[in-house]
This record gives C-alpha cells, structure tokens and sequence, in this order.
C-alpha cells in the first residue's frame, strides 16, 4: 500500500535560518493586541496607534490614545502631525479588513516606520481590552449570528 500525498511536506520546509529570517521580517511589520496593550499600559514611547478607520467607526469605539486617520484620508498633509521618529502602528476593524494593511503601505511611502496590528479592534475588544468610544465596553464588534 502507498503511503497517503502530504499536502505538509509537498514543498520541503525552510532551512531554520531562512525560517528565522522570514518570521523576523514578519515580526518588523506586525505586532498584537496584547503587545500594544501591555506597551500602552506600562506607559512606553516611541510608538503612535493609527486607527484607520472612518470617522464614524473612530467614535463609536477605538484603543485609548489612538489616532484617527481614515486610510483614504493619508497624506503628507493628515501626517504632517506624526514624528518620523515614532513606529506607526495601524490598526482595522479586524482580520478580514485591509484597510490597516492598505495604511501602512501609504504611511511607508511617506517614509514612516510601520507594524500593523493583527487582528484589529474586534481582536483587542476580544482580548477585553477598554476602549473609548460611544460603544459600551466589552460588547463584540461583530454581532453574534
């Protein structure tokens, strides 16, 4: 009898220091909501969270302290506010939303240092993170159907 077709090891894995590479590279353009959250409460700089999302999503619920700068809004004009000093973390509505992704490539081109955050608003309000925001803490971004 033959042995079942690996979908897993049908393209041979990495060498581990391609592996390390690769995942560093991930690592330098994406963070988490836990991250954020634990580097927001110990109080720590050098670091601005963008939410990119509208106006109107902003209001109702967003991390504290973030910044509202729609992505379709980027420019040098909206970012003239930002230091080029600072790593620029965006953030969406979650995973199923580019539009974190699509802001940071804009702020990159304006030659800011970016990580976007996995996951988004739905996945720190998952975490049971605060926010501010119209939105009572703690109800889901997404109702449940």
């Amino acid at each position: 009898m033959t042995t079942p077709f690996s979908f897993v090891l049908e393209v041979p894995a990495a060498s581990p220091e391609e592996a390390r590479r690769h995942f560093l590279a991930k690592l330098s353009v994406e963070t988490d909501a836990a991250d954020v959250h634990l580097d927001l409460e110990r109080g720590k700089k050098g670091f601005v969270v963008v939410d990119t999302r509208s106006p109107d999503a902003y209001a109702e619920r967003h991390i504290p302290g973030a910044r509202s700068l729609p992505t379709r809004s980027i420019s040098e004009t909206t970012t003239a506010g930002l230091s080029k000093d600072d790593v620029i973390v965006t953030y969406c509505w979650g995973p199923g939303c580019n539009g974190a992704t699509r802001a940071a490539a804009k702020l990159a081109a304006l030659g800011f240092r970016v990580k976007e955050m996995l996951g988004g608003i739905e996945y720190w309000v998952k975490e049971g993170y605060a926010t501010e925001g119209t939105a009572p803490q703690g109800q889901p971004v997404y109702a449940e159907r």
